[in-house]
């Protein structure tokens, strides 16, 4: 298991990828971090919530979609769903178009 501070480091830069691109979307969408969470709102009034769970050293996504816990990945460079072991870019990615209609890429 990676320590707290290496899980913090990665949450942490997951979080500003994720502000980053979406500063770089077309869309009149708005996003808020504190707290261990970043919680973006669509046009359409959904959001999407990324949460750190340290004790377990998780992030978690909720969505429209269900809810998702993440473990980070080191070979990888991502975070990997712990049910279907799906990757968490590729899946935001798809999320982001399908709930939000935004066309968004990881910077």
């Amino acid at each position: 298991m990676i320590s707290e501070t290496e899980f913090g480091e990665l949450v942490n830069a997951t979080f500003e990828d994720v502000e980053v691109g979406l500063d770089n979307v077309d869309s009149d969408l708005d996003y808020e971090a504190g707290g261990g969470v970043l919680t973006v709102t669509f046009e359409n009034g959904t959001t999407m919530v990324f949460s750190r769970q340290p004790p377990v050293r998780q992030l978690w996504l909720a969505a429209r979609s269900g809810g998702f816990h993440y473990e980070y990945d080191a070979d990888a460079g991502d975070w990997r769903n712990t049910r279907d072991g799906s990757l968490l870019r590729p899946f935001v990615v798809e999320q982001m178009r399908a709930q939000g209609e935004i066309e968004f890429q990881w910077p």
